[in-house]
């Protein structure tokens, strides 16, 4: 493992996003470009602290899990995932689409669904990433623990029902966009415009991301 090159390496991918990149608001005036550590942190599920010492090369190897959640939370291409994997020394995944890794196109698609329910599975039902609104509509993905980031069955109906403890019921259209290799997709949920969804839709997003569990 290279620790020292592994740090520069998270510090230098940290520094070229913004807020916006990554579907986060930017908050107050920053003294210094690029996300905060703890944005990072939260992104990928770790603690501020274990990924401060990550960038600070204190730490030992970081499982692959945890790697291939710094890809994603960074916004890495399939080469820099590549070279992140093996300063960790770690060999890079064979096959992305199933180790979890989502290319960075879909991933700026899902980011600037700013005020549609959007989320991005794997064809076996793991849940990889949510947006703001989806986090606010089904729960936030990184309080949950690895194994337990399956979406539930969605059957074929393509309209599903949820019952929000902040907003009440939604009735909400689920397209379903397949990656160009098909092993992930990009399911989005919309209102009828005018409904009574619609109009708590927007309810949600006012509201925003809440510690609160819906039910289906």
């Amino acid at each position: 493992m290279h620790r020292s090159e592994l740090a520069d390496f998270l510090r230098c991918r940290r520094a070229r996003l913004a807020p916006a990149d990554v579907g986060l608001t930017p908050g107050p005036r920053r003294r210094t470009p690029g996300l905060r550590r703890e944005e990072v942190a939260r992104l990928t599920g770790m603690s501020p602290d274990y990924y401060t010492r990550l960038e600070q090369a204190r730490v030992p190897r970081p499982s692959r899990r945890m790697l291939t959640a710094l890809a994603r939370a960074l916004r890495l291409t399939d080469a820099e995932r590549d070279h992140l994997f093996r300063l960790a020394g770690e060999e890079p995944p064979h096959d992305p689409a199933t180790a979890g890794h989502i290319r960075p196109g879909l991933l700026r698609v899902l980011d600037r669904l700013h005020d549609t329910p959007a989320q991005v599975v794997t064809d076996g039902g793991e849940v990889l990433a949510r947006n703001t609104m989806a986090a606010a509509l089904l729960g936030d993905l990184t309080a949950r623990p690895p194994g337990e980031r399956e979406e539930r069955a969605e059957g074929r109906s393509p309209v599903r029902r949820f019952r929000h403890p902040a907003v009440g019921e939604l009735e909400l259209e689920c397209e379903v966009l397949l990656s160009a290799d098909h092993g992930q997709r990009l399911i989005v949920y919309t209102a009828r415009p005018g409904s009574d969804s619609a109009e708590r839709l927007e309810l949600l997003r006012v509201v925003g991301l809440q510690d609160l569990a819906p039910s289906e």
